[in-house]
């Protein structure tokens, strides 16, 4: 296993993956408020509270701790990092009641809210804080109702939710190949946040593809993983050529 690399699946010639280049982002947020809006996140009039607060794409600000003129910031948006360790993620070993699972065709570390008991054990596992947990039921103003995506169900009061990798566009993708005629197995698609930067920062794809921009960019000299002496493998992939940004992500966030 390379520091950059991942893990080989035979059974599968896809591993879906992302790589987010933090010398394009601009923190401006367009990703945070794009995967709120697709997946339904449900918020309150109130959200100064961060530990009650629902976030599956969180924006870190970075500082090198140095003054001016020679300080610098960099930003940091952390999905879930949908994780390649072993056999499984770190999270899917601590449920009870297999909520949450590693999909063996696709990489994605999948949630199942109805089957959640609400126990934390997965939130306690995950060294990336990338999992939330529901305090209140979901509500929006009634206006907004009307907007929620239909390809996403909303999670109730006492589950726990996180990032999917807009896993519902992809079983969209492979619907509208059937449909075609074509492969189901080929098909490619892009998450809410991808698409919603506007500078391309991030980019999404498949790992397994040497070919795919995604699998060369994992491959860049600047390229670096969150907390990668873990061990846990994660299928997103960050890209800085500044030596402290690499630092911090090494000490946790």
């Amino acid at each position: 296993m390379s520091g950059n690399g991942h893990s080989e699946h035979p059974e599968s010639a896809v591993r879906f993956g992302m790589v987010i280049d933090l010398d394009k982002c601009t923190g401006c947020g367009a990703c945070t408020v794009a995967c709120q809006q697709e997946n339904n996140i449900a918020f309150r009039p109130d959200e100064s509270n961060k530990l009650r607060t629902i976030s599956w794409m969180t924006l870190y600000r970075l500082e090198n701790g140095q003054d001016y003129p020679d300080h610098r910031v960099a930003y940091l948006p952390r999905p879930c990092m949908h994780c390649d360790s072993g056999h499984d993620a770190p999270c899917t070993f601590v449920c009870p009641v297999n909520a949450t699972k590693r999909d063996e065709t696709t990489g994605f570390v999948n949630h199942i809210p109805v089957r959640c008991i609400g126990c934390r054990y997965c939130m306690v596992a995950c060294p990336y804080h990338a999992r939330s947990f529901n305090w209140w039921d979901p509500k929006w103003p009634e206006t907004m109702e009307a907007m929620l995506n239909p390809e996403v169900s909303p999670r109730m009061r006492g589950v726990v939710e996180k990032c999917t990798f807009c896993h519902h566009r992809y079983y969209r993708a492979r619907d509208a190949a059937r449909a075609a005629g074509e492969d189901p197995d080929t098909v490619l698609y892009t998450p809410a946040c991808a698409e919603a930067c506007p500078t391309g920062a991030i980019v999404f794809g498949n790992l397994k593809d040497p070919h795919s921009e995604v699998a060369e960019l994992s491959k860049d000299s600047r390229a670096f993983r969150l907390l990668a002496k873990l061990h846990t493998e994660p299928k997103v992939i960050y890209l800085s050529r500044h030596a402290w940004v690499h630092k911090q992500s090494d000490n946790g966030l």
